[in-house]
């Protein structure tokens, strides 16, 4: 059960707020103690005490030689908690989407362009919802009930789709009927989403920031983003495009079913039905221009606390979509004897038209953040600010590598031992674009040895060049060449962290490039489906249907690895963890640009740091430092920007192991750049950040001494602690990396001289109102 911190019974109490970062521990873990207690907090997430600690503010004698009271605030189970996570794997391509918003440059006084920026970022991310359920329809609707129940030898070897079959001569053996029916798979799809995403947000997201009064502090200069009122509460928005989101994905599947049957009405049906297809399909039509103003009309309000919603937007739209989908089922429906469906459904202009609108989606991207970048430069921005239309880039190619793998998938099992499209099967295969991008797959992953080659001998390199810097830094000790080679190699490996935006740059480079020449190719070339050129020179055909088969069968291997690991992560909690610690790292930032986006789980725990640091220090008027390790120091960093100002005077910041500069500041800069980053130093009373040269993950900050605030910076702290073995260590010490931080005696004493940084207790609200009095008594005396 939950139990109350208690009321201290006098000022003076120090508090250590210790933050795990990504993957997760265990409260018992964090404090060094079997005993631990929930102080509040629920099972999601919470903060923790060592049992004989939880009355530490009325027992202060046992505290008397400095050492702060340790509370523990975990909140693994935001990010890799029971088997549904899993589910999560499905929402990858929207989750790097979501990424790619807040990877924009920063930008003083150019509103209209971030708004722009926004804007496309939103479009883009519409594209990929609009990309899965097309997908979903292509294998509902064209593959199993156009192609395969159409045909004889494949219904007959699917007993679950004979009576959909027309030899079979039911009701359902209509193709508009069959197409009516396979309907329903993509919206239950479209459902699921909306669902998963609006009981998201109820378990997670809806939390208030400490106070509503953040705004009303005094305003010398701009606050920075993350410390702005609204930052982490992003209801109406959310909503907002969680509505537009909905509804174009039922209105993609009323087009899919809806437009087959008025295609057909238009070429051999009467007057009526044909009046009847142009109304259904311009109002679709109509449907979709209205969804993508909505995604276009507004942003995030982050200055205020955003309370309000969208009604009009929220329950209107996606009910109107239901109901176009709806007529569009009960207009595909209708009795068309002479109707048969033969080759495939349209699908290769749906997913070229897809692919060549999110290509040149992230062509206008990367000119608006080129532009924004020119204003603002600076050499530590990834890619000279073209992260964000990097990352969208890659959001679009995992869309298309998973939309590419379910079609395959699903065409060659239903085409039994036959090959579709090669005429040894039963149907034809998927839309042809698909087996385009198949064929560059192999083409891309050999782009991309030449990076890791490289990366891998200049690592190599770097190893020996660190081998003598690693001795002299041990000093006295007897060397030893082995020991040296691991401890250089550690180092060299943990550098990679810093290549990271070159073989992204490369491999989106590539990938735009590789799929303008796919949907060239599906559009320009004498194609049949299933194969990626015909009609060419012989060996040019041999070897663009060798990339295609390679290329098909890494991506039948990467879906059905994407399954598994997802079936493996709903039965295994290990498997879990590893799959939250993608989203530790991924989820970090609110779906501002993709509503089925996974949730993000800060939006639930700044509030929660934030709520407890200003309510402890309110209370009993002590100190506080906050310490966070790797991604636990960004959720520090952002819950002290939300507090008000008085009580971030009496925080102090700890952070080792810390991404804040060598990730964030690289890949976010408008938010964690070298200005929010200064602004943090120059409002804290005091922050200190330790770091080590063979942390793959943490790094320094790089913050100078600024007044009579000292550098952030600790220097290198050594790793191992001791070289070789002696009488205190006659063990091998071990290479820690980005682990055990605590372990270092320098943690205790750079803990000790923060609180010793921060400010005299201030007295008690009660004992303040009882000082008051007394002195008004003695005036009036």
């Amino acid at each position: 059960m939950s139990l109350a911190t208690p009321e201290p019974a006098r000022p003076g109490a120090a508090l250590e707020l210790l933050v795990h970062g990504v993957g997760g521990t265990t409260p018992e873990a964090m404090l060094d103690d079997p005993r631990t207690v929930r102080v509040t907090g629920d099972k999601t997430a919470a903060i923790y005490r060592r049992t004989v600690d939880l009355h530490a503010e009325k027992e202060p004698e046992r505290f008397a030689d400095g050492r702060p009271v340790p509370e523990a605030y975990c909140w693994c189970n935001l990010t890799s908690g029971n088997g549904s996570r899993a589910l999560w794997l499905l929402l990858l391509p929207f989750m790097v989407a979501n990424l790619a918003h807040w990877m924009r440059p920063p930008a003083e006084r150019q509103a209209a362009v971030v708004r722009l920026y926004g804007v496309l970022v939103r479009l883009v991310a519409l594209t990929l919802t609009v990309l899965l359920t097309a997908a979903a329809c292509e294998v509902a609707l064209d593959l199993a009930a156009w192609q395969c129940a159409g045909s004889a030898a494949c219904a007959e070897e699917r007993s679950w789709l004979g009576f959909l079959s027309p030899h079979q001569g039911g009701w359902w053996s209509q193709p508009g009927r069959r197409l009516a029916l396979a309907a329903l798979v993509p919206a239950a799809l479209v459902t699921l989403l909306w669902y998963l995403s609006n009981r998201t947000w109820s378990a997670y997201e809806a939390q208030r920031p400490p106070r509503g009064d953040l705004a009303a502090e005094p305003a010398r200069q701009p606050r920075p983003a993350l410390g702005r009122p609204g930052f982490w509460y992003g209801r109406r928005l959310v909503a907002r495009l969680r509505a537009a989101h909905t509804a174009a994905g039922f209105l993609t599947v009323a087009a899919a079913v809806g437009g087959a049957a008025a295609r057909y009405d238009r070429r051999a049906a009467g007057p009526l039905r044909e009046a009847l297809g142009w109304a259904l399909e311009g109002s679709l039509l109509a449907a979709a221009v209205v969804v993508t103003w909505v995604v276009c009309r507004r942003g995030r309000s982050e200055k205020r606390l955003d309370n309000q919603l969208d009604r009009a937007v929220v329950g209107w739209l996606p009910g109107a979509s239901i109901a176009l989908l709806v007529l569009s089922i009960v207009y595909a429906g209708w009795s068309r004897p002479g109707w048969r469906s033969a080759g495939t459904l349209p699908g290769d202009t749906t997913f070229s038209v897809i692919a060549l609108a999110q290509g040149v989606l992230v062509l206008a991207l990367a000119a608006v953040a080129l532009r924004l970048y020119r204003r603002a430069p600076h050499t530590r921005t990834v890619l000279h600010g073209l992260g964000g239309p990097a990352v969208a880039m890659l959001a679009c190619a995992l869309g298309g590598v998973m939309t590419g793998g379910v079609a395959q998938r699903v065409a060659d099992w239903l085409d039994g031992p036959g090959t579709p499209g090669t005429g040894g099967g039963p149907i034809v295969g998927p839309p042809v674009l698909l087996s385009w991008q198949a064929s560059v797959i192999p083409v891309l992953l050999i782009l991309l040895l030449v990076p890791v080659l490289v990366l891998a001998v200049r690592t190599a390199l770097a190893a020996r060049r660190l081998a003598p810097v690693v001795e002299s830094e041990y000093e006295g000790e007897k060397p030893d060449p082995v020991r040296t080679r691991r401890i250089a190699a550690t180092r060299a490996r943990a550098a990679l962290t810093d290549a990271a935006p070159v073989v992204v740059g490369i491999v989106s480079g590539a990938t735009l490039l590789l799929g303008a020449g796919a949907v060239a190719g599906a559009w320009l070339s004498d194609t049949v489906p299933g194969k990626a050129f015909a009609g060419g020179h012989p060996f040019v055909e041999s070897a663009a249907e060798s990339a295609q088969a390679l290329g098909s069968w890494l991506v039948g291997f990467g879906f059905i690895l994407f399954v598994t690991w997802g079936r493996r992560a709903y039965k295994d909690a290990s498997a879990r963890r590893t799959i939250g610690i993608l989203w530790d790292v991924g989820t970090f930032w609110p779906r501002a640009a993709h509503p089925f986006a996974p949730p993000c789980y800060a939006e639930r725990a700044v509030p929660d740091l934030a709520w407890r640091m200003s309510s402890w220090t309110g209370r009993t008027g002590g100190r506080l430092v906050i310490s966070g390790h790797s991604q636990g120091s960004v959720l520090a960093a952002a819950a002290v920007w939300q507090l008000p100002a008085g009580t971030r005077r009496r925080v102090a910041l700890l952070t080792y192991g810390s991404p804040l500069e060598r990730l964030y500041a690289r890949w976010f800069p408008a938010y964690f750049g070298p200005q929010p980053l200064a602004a943090l130093h120059r409002e804290l009373h005091c922050w200190r950040n330790l770091w080590r040269r063979t942390d793959p993950i943490g790094g320094p900050v790089n913050l100078p001494a600024e007044g009579d605030k000292p550098e952030v910076d600790h220097r290198a702290l050594r790793d191992p602690v001791v070289y070789g073995r002696t009488h205190e260590h006659p063990l091998p010490e071990p290479i820690l990396g980005h682990s055990d931080y605590q372990a270092d005696p320098v943690f205790a004493k750079e803990r000790t001289v923060l609180l010793d940084r921060l400010p005299p207790a201030l007295p008690l609200p009660a004992q303040r109102a009882d000082e008051s009095q007394g002195s008004s008594g003695r005036s009036s005396g």
